[in-house]
């Protein structure tokens, strides 16, 4: 827990305006709570030579039954950016979702700003469906977002 929320305070300017990692560890262990649920699933992005955290994926709101689709929320710490870790860390989460909870689509929501984002969603196989204005609030703001997707055929 140390680690992350650590890593989450050193990250707070650089996430912003696109988000905010669980920076306590009251949001830490409410955070693991939620990837307890049938409906959420959450993964750290570790660096193989020492373990290091360097990002989180989050599979959200999982619907089963003929729908079987899923929200994709992620994001990297502060000194781990651009170095590879977590187009590899998507790619696991991504055939996790297919080949382990049998998921048919995951949805990736990003702001249009968010040029490192959209670039990893793109790199990793999604495709722009659309644009979903004032989607979600982050930072006390409606934010746009781009609709991104990948299916599992």
């Amino acid at each position: 827990m140390n680690e992350f929320v650590t890593a989450a305070r050193r990250s707070r300017r650089f996430h912003r305006p696109w988000g905010a990692a669980p920076d306590t560890p009251a949001k830490f262990r409410a955070y693991l709570a939620r990837t307890q649920r049938p409906t959420h699933r959450g993964f750290l992005v570790c660096r193989r030579d020492d373990g290091a955290i360097a990002g989180a994926i989050n599979i959200s709101e999982i619907v089963r039954g003929s729908f079987r689709s899923a929200y994709l929320g992620y994001y990297v710490f502060k000194g781990f950016e651009r170095q590879g870790y977590m187009t590899e860390g998507l790619r696991a989460a991504v055939r996790h979702g297919f080949r382990v909870l049998r998921l048919h689509r995951l949805e990736a929501n990003i702001q249009p700003r968010n040029a490192a984002s959209l670039a990893l969603a793109k790199r990793c196989g999604f495709r722009r469906e659309g644009l979903s204005p004032r989607y979600l609030k982050i930072g006390g703001r409606w934010k746009d977002h781009e609709r991104w997707a990948i299916l599992s055929s």
